[in-house]
């Protein structure tokens, strides 16, 4: 996670100097982080957000959402898109919208995912191979000593799906209807490949 403080100031310079304030939430948003936007934890309130992979429930599908003085600056033509959406895959787009801003959704994935930290830093307790963990809700790295790609590739093995997000770190990118016990069955198999 970004540092809270750090984007506060941000934000202060930005208004400041008349610079938007540009959020990427592709993948950190969209219920991701136990609320709709990632952006509400930390209390900035960005001037444009980028949006896609979960949009549309796999479909490809991007969305750029902005303020009104950022709209009001656009002309036509001045933004094109590949996957803006046709009235299907926008249809679909407002389906996912409605299931992930569900409130007991977005509250089973912050509590789920409190309860997914505290697991993933029992683990790095346990062993010495991570070096430290770091997410929030169902997004979470563990930084490990070796090579991320040997731990994902192990982890397969094992049939448990891991990703890597550079070289030493493992992402952990549950779906966000994981239960705890599934998510219990991939933590053992993490910590048996650690």
């Amino acid at each position: 996670m970004i540092d809270h403080g750090f984007l506060r100031e941000l934000r202060a310079v930005t208004k400041e100097r008349n610079i938007a304030l540009i959020f990427d939430e592709i993948q950190c948003g969209l219920g991701r982080t136990g609320t709709l936007f990632a952006y509400e934890q930390v209390g900035v309130e960005p001037d444009m957000i980028t949006l896609a992979k979960p949009l549309a429930g796999g479909l490809p599908m991007g969305a750029v959402l902005m303020t009104e003085p950022i709209a009001a600056a656009m002309q036509y033509g001045d933004h094109g898109t590949t996957f803006g959406g046709g009235p299907f895959v926008a249809s679909v787009a407002l389906h996912v919208l409605d299931r992930l801003s569900d409130p007991a959704l977005l509250e089973h994935v912050r509590a789920t995912g409190t309860w997914l930290g505290h697991e993933l830093n029992e683990i790095a307790h346990r062993t010495s191979r991570i070096r430290q963990v770091r997410g929030t809700g169902f997004i979470w790295g563990i930084d490990v000593m070796g090579t991320a790609a040997h731990v994902v590739s192990e982890a397969m093995a094992h049939g448990l799906l891991v990703l890597t997000a550079g070289e030493y770190t493992v992402r952990i990118l549950p779906p966000l209807v994981a239960t705890k016990e599934e998510l219990a069955r991939g933590l053992h198999i993490l910590e048996e490949v650690l």
